[in-house]
């Protein structure tokens, strides 16, 4: 008796687990588009087959892969009173927009890159004692768009001393380069990577200005540059130049030290010329003084 009731009890756990594995789904779009530097929505809602759960809820977002995939989003929640708190946000970009408790695991990523483009695939956990979980297996391929963007613009020269105009853009879908430009030539050269494309523009002859114009169905960009050729002509007054300017370093250094000599000459022989003045005998005083003892007579007594 003992055995017939187990073995009823085996088959009504098992017939409850297969009725509960039965009512589990999830709603989830195959995919989803956002823009480079914005945010985006990834939706995710599910069915269980519990009428009722007040126990600790997890939600859980990976990318890749289903199950072994990198987790990039997860938060728990305690009770229906609970908000569920983060615990793991990749870059802190993943934010939880939707209310698990009412079967809705959606999330919004922020400040998109291009490293954002992948499959994310959404997962709850119940714990407790239905201990059930259930993941989607499809995923959400994220596609990513962007205008254009000129990345960088040069002039550069080849090895055959020739020059040529380089011009490097990214968007999505991959945007088209056109060069405008004085007396252009013919001989241009695309490559493309991923979201990258170059544009190269050979045999530049003729100075001005070029410019390079990227387009694609989200937008249009443009960058320029300006090429001067170097002339060997137009800059041999440059060593003369030079020569002038180190002549008159060299008379302005020979005029300062001209006067300062000169002034130190002054100021040495000017004492001396004053303290060494020859005293002269007046010639007339002298005179006058012979005569005066020439003509003096002595006194008679």
């Amino acid at each position: 008796m003992k055995e017939l009731g187990l073995f009823l009890t085996c088959l009504l756990c098992i017939f409850k687990k297969g009725w509960q594995s039965n009512g589990w789904s999830m709603q989830v779009p195959s995919d989803a588009t956002g823009e480079i530097g914005k945010a985006v929505v990834l939706p995710c809602t599910f069915t269980h087959p519990h009428k009722t759960y007040d126990r600790t809820l997890t939600t859980i977002w990976r990318i890749k892969e289903p199950y072994n995939g990198m987790v990039v989003f997860k938060c728990v929640t305690h009770s229906s009173s609970e908000l569920c708190k983060t615990a793991t946000s990749y870059k802190n970009k993943y934010k939880l927009i939707g209310n698990p408790r009412h079967n809705n695991l959606s999330i919004k990523v922020e400040n998109l890159t291009w490293s954002d483009s992948n499959k994310h695939f959404c997962r709850v956990e119940f714990s407790g004692d239905f201990h059930d979980k259930y993941e989607s297996r499809t995923g959400i391929k994220l596609h990513l768009i962007a205008p254009p963007r000129i990345v960088n613009i040069t002039i550069g020269s080849n090895q055959d001393h020739t020059f040529k105009a380089q011009c490097t853009a990214e968007g999505e879908p991959l945007p088209s380069l056109t060069w405008t430009g004085p007396r252009l030539s013919n001989a241009t050269s695309v490559t493309s990577l991923n979201h990258l494309i170059t544009k190269e523009l050979h045999y530049l002859t003729h100075d001005g200005k070029y410019t390079c114009t990227a387009v694609n169905s989200h937008g249009k960009a443009e960058g320029a540059v300006y090429f001067y050729k170097f002339k060997a002509a137009s800059v041999s007054w440059i060593p003369n130049l030079m020569f002038a300017a180190l002549g008159i370093k060299v008379l302005v250094l020979l005029v300062i030290l001209g006067i300062a000599g000169f002034w130190r000459a002054g100021h040495v022989t000017a004492p001396s010329q004053l303290s060494r003045q020859p005293t002269q005998d007046s010639t007339y005083e002298n005179l006058d003084r012979r005569n005066n003892h020439s003509g003096q007579t002595l006194p008679t007594e």
